[in-house]
């Protein structure tokens, strides 16, 4: 389970990133950026926080809950950065990641300190010391609230605009590849909610 171990060995703040939404057909990538200003928090209330992935759509509404609840206690703070569908076109899904990562970053309005960041994007701002932790989300208490974070908000965005493209199952897939999300780009064609620079609907707008 995930704790508060990285977060303890570096000097504070700490901003813990976690992204959602790389290997998506169809969306934006969207990253969060959060900052836990207390480390003695109970276990009983930390225990269902763990790796976005790890956790049914449900558990993840309930550890939503518990987040909102030391946000109101202020025991931390977050922020969402986006990278829309054109960006991720133009300058590649890495790099758009990266942007997403730093409008969260910067949103949060701190000037410097420590980030660790789930995986091995190589991020770098002016002022932050980058600390990559591979599995990350599994690791620290931080990056997991910030996957949580982020998989909810990318999920509710997806199932957004999903209803005006019923046909594509946004509000199931949330634009990833499935058998039926890509029949139906086959059927219907895309939209300008799909990344043209990834396949097949690259080959197909090539043809």
């Amino acid at each position: 389970m995930p704790n508060f171990d990285k977060e303890i060995l570096l000097n504070k703040p700490v901003i813990g990133i976690d992204e959602v939404g790389r290997g998506p057909l169809a969306g934006p990538v969207v990253s969060c950026a959060c900052i836990f200003f207390d480390y003695l928090i109970p276990k009983d209330k930390l225990i269902i926080i763990d790796d976005s992935k790890n956790l049914t759509q449900k558990k993840r509404l309930e550890a939503l809950k518990i987040i909102f609840e030391f946000k109101r206690n202020n025991i931390i703070k977050f922020a969402i950065g986006y990278a829309s569908v054109q960006e991720i076109d133009a300058i590649n899904i890495l790099e758009a990641t990266k942007l997403s990562m730093k409008r969260a970053v910067y949103k949060l309005k701190y000037t410097g300190g420590n980030i660790i960041i789930d995986g091995n994007i190589n991020l770098k701002l002016n002022n932050f010391s980058c600390k990559n932790i591979v599995k990350g989300d599994q690791k620290s208490i931080t990056i997991a609230t910030a996957s949580i974070i982020a998989k909810v908000h990318r999920d509710r965005y997806m199932s957004k605009i999903g209803r005006q493209f019923p046909h594509y199952d946004w509000h199931k897939n949330a634009g990833y590849g499935t058998k039926k999300h890509i029949e139906q780009i086959y059927k219907k064609g895309i939209t300008f909610h799909h990344r043209k620079s990834f396949e097949p609907i690259k080959k197909l707008i090539h043809r």
